[in-house]
C-alpha cells in the first residue's frame, strides 16, 4: 500500500510537470525555468522516500560539462535535484508520452545513437551551448550499469569541452540503503529490468539513500579526447568508491 501511494502521488507530480512545462514554461526565463526543474526533481524525490546527499560542491554556473557513470533513469531526476544541466539523451525519448515533454523542457540535447554523423553533430551542439554558457551533463559509459563497477568510458562527447575550451566536472552518483551504507540495488535498471520493475523496486526500497559526490572541475591541459576521458573514468571511480564512505 505505501508503495502504491507514493507510485500515484509520483504519477500525479509528473503530470503537474507535464502541465508546467507546456503552459508555464513559455512565459518564464530560461533561468526560471532551470530553477522549476530543480525544485520539481528535489519534490519527486522527497515524495518517494529517496534521501539526497551532496558532497563535495557542484559549479555554480557554466560553461562546464558533467560527467557521471548511469545506474538508472532515476539519475537524471538525482542529478537535477543537485543543480540543473542540459543532459544528452537518445533522440527516442522525444517521441515518448509526458515523460519526452518533460524531458525537452528540462533542456535536453537529442542524438541518433545509430548514426555517426548524427554523434558529430551532438558534438557540435554541445560545444556551441558550452560557449553559450550552459551546463551539460553525460553518461560517458553509454548505457547503465550495476552501481558496483564502471563500464568503459566513451570519448566522442568529450570532444566538445576541447572544442569550447571548457572545463568538465567529474561526479559519481551511488545508491545506498540509509541504515547500513551499503550500495543498494533497488533502482538499477540494467539487462533485462523492465522500467515499471525498477520503479517498483525503487518505491518498495525502505531506506534508499542518493549520494552525489562532486569533484573539482578540471581543464583539459593538453590532454586529447581519449587521455581526458581515461583520466575522468579513474576520477569517477575513486569518487564513487568514496560514496560509500561516512562524510
Amino acid at each position: 500500500m505505501r508503495a502504491a501511494l507514493k507510485l500515484l502521488r509520483g504519477i500525479w507530480h509528473v503530470l503537474v510537470g507535464w502541465v508546467t512545462i507546456y503552459f508555464r514554461f513559455p512565459q518564464l526565463s530560461q533561468q526560471q525555468r532551470d530553477a522549476r526543474v530543480q525544485v520539481w526533481a528535489m519534490q519527486l524525490l522527497r515524495i518517494w522516500g529517496i534521501d539526497l546527499e551532496i558532497r563535495g560542491q557542484p559549479v555554480a554556473s557554466g560553461p562546464a560539462l558533467l560527467v557521471c557513470n548511469h545506474i538508472s533513469w532515476l539519475d537524471i531526476v538525482v542529478i537535477h535535484a543537485t543543480r540543473h544541466c542540459r543532459f544528452v539523451s537518445k533522440s527516442e525519448l522525444r517521441d515518448w508520452p509526458v515523460l519526452g515533454t518533460l524531458a525537452t523542457g528540462g533542456g535536453t540535447l537529442y542524438i541518433q545513437r545509430a548514426q555517426r554523423k548524427d554523434a558529430m553533430r551532438m558534438v557540435k551542439d554541445m560545444a556551441q551551448s558550452l560557449r553559450n554558457g550552459d551546463v551539460l551533463g553525460v553518461f560517458p559509459e553509454g548505457t547503465t550499469g550495476d552501481g558496483i563497477g564502471l563500464l568503459p568510458f566513451h570519448a566522442n562527447l568529450i570532444q566538445s569541452a576541447l572544442e569550447a575550451q571548457a572545463p568538465i566536472q567529474p561526479l559519481a552518483l551511488q545508491f545506498v540503503d540509509a541504515a547500513t551504507g551499503r550500495i543498494s540495488m533497488a533502482a538499477r535498471y540494467i539487462d533485462d529490468d523492465t522500467l515499471l520493475a525498477s520503479v517498483w523496486s525503487t518505491l518498495n526500497a525502505q531506506s534508499l539513500r542518493a549520494v552525489v559526490n562532486f569533484g573539482p572541475a578540471q581543464l583539459a591541459n593538453d590532454r586529447d579526447r581519449r587521455a581526458w576521458s581515461a583520466d575522468l573514468q579513474q576520477e569517477v571511480l575513486s569518487l564513487k568508491g568514496k560514496c560509500l564512505k561516512p562524510n
